[in-house]
């Protein structure tokens, strides 16, 4: 089998895919790509076991067909040392010897048989659902709700973003308990109402993955996998079982105490502010009246403590209120906006964090945070 092929052509595919693999993969096949060789061109895989990315490339220069195993590491530390050059690949399907030929050398690989390589999971088109959505819809989606997904052992439903479909609109969700984020668009839905919850690895794969996209994205799904086509690559995933929390009903409705503050002034004081804040708890307190928030962190065990004033527009009672500095910062960062609304009822229930401008009709972004109890 032969093949000839662009070394910096094949080597961006390989990164891109190259992602899924696990540092501790429990199948010694899996530190591999399979590389499908047919008339019609080349197809990459990798995968671990969960997740599954594939990539095909156009050949036109083949001889023979079939599939081996290639050692992925290695594989991709040759690559990066070649300049642009086509690279000929001369494989032995008996012993799995692999000779790749530059312009000045020749380098020789040992394989493995493609046939020990899990099979992919294959796309039922009658039982699956399926909806085709902008590249932009779902990267954004995905970047604007990752952050804000848990490590929990315990609840693995919450280790993932929340996919929901309507014939209204796709709302993307992520909490870890502590933070919630609830990311709509109006230009992505669905005939149907359906949902399944997309696991933190694939989710930062795809995301990847979108950023190198231009066109629509074809996503299928059913009660155990989900797959996504690109016009590049294919990212095939299982999905976690289970079903998430309602999310709507910790979402306060009633919220009389209203500010609305420039977003980098805002974060840039919390970030200085929190470095005097309790290393256990980072604890920083908002005191709001009139049109003045004051943003103030102690830590009492090392005598230190800092106070910040900022001007804001702001409706309501006075209100005292306190936040873990780390969530404040991640919300105040991933907010589309350069003006943000933070809606509070009392200093006991969740503050809601809005951007005051969208930047595009077609989304809607509520930024949820569990207050912290001040101690006086």
């Amino acid at each position: 089998m032969k093949f000839v092929v662009s070394s910096t052509g094949l080597l961006s595919h390989l990164t891109a895919i190259s992602k899924v693999i696990s540092n501790k993969s429990t199948m010694p096949i899996l530190d591999n790509f399979l590389f499908k060789v047919s008339d019609t061109g080349l197809t990459i895989t990798a995968s671990d076991s969960e997740s599954t990315l594939i990539t095909s490339i156009e050949l036109d220069n083949v001889e023979g067909e079939g599939v081996i195993a290639v050692p992925a590491k290695l594989l991709i530390d040759t690559l990066k040392e070649f300049p642009e050059q086509p690279l000929t690949f001369q494989i032995d399907l008996t012993s799995w010897g692999i000779q790749i030929f530059s312009e000045n050398g020749m380098y020789s690989i040992v394989g493995y048989d493609g046939e020990d390589y899990p099979e992919t999971p294959l796309a039922d088109e009658e039982s699956m659902a399926s909806v085709r959505m902008g590249r932009n819809a779902l990267l954004k989606g995905i970047e604007k709700t990752l952050f804000a997904t848990a490590d929990d052992e315990l609840r693995p439903v919450m280790n993932g973003i929340f996919i929901e479909m309507t014939p209204d609109y796709m709302s993307f969700v992520a909490s870890d308990a502590h933070k919630l984020v609830r990311y709509r668009r109006k230009d992505a839905r669905s005939e149907n109402f359906s949902s399944f919850i997309l696991p933190k690895k694939p989710a930062a794969l795809l995301k990847s993955l979108l950023a190198r996209e231009e066109f629509d994205v074809q996503m299928q799904f059913s009660d155990k996998n989900a797959f996504f086509t690109m016009t590049s690559y294919q990212l095939i995933c299982r999905l976690v079982e289970g079903n998430y929390p309602s999310y709507n009903s910790v979402i306060p409705v009633n919220n009389p105490n209203a500010m609305t503050i420039d977003r980098l002034g805002f974060y840039n004081t919390v970030k200085r502010v929190s470095v005097f804040a309790n290393q256990a708890s980072n604890l920083v307190k908002l005191t709001i009246g009139g049109n003045q928030l004051v943003v103030s962190a102690q830590d009492i065990d090392f005598s230190i403590s800092a106070v910040e004033r900022l001007s804001c527009e702001y409706e309501g009672d006075d209100i005292e209120i306190g936040f873990k500095s780390t969530f404040l910062q991640e919300i105040l960062s991933n907010l589309p906006s350069s003006e943000i609304r933070l809606e509070m009822s009392d200093p006991s229930r969740a503050g809601l964090l809005l951007p005051e401008e969208k930047e595009d009709e077609d989304e809607d972004v509520l930024m949820l945070l569990m207050p912290m109890m001040i101690n006086v």
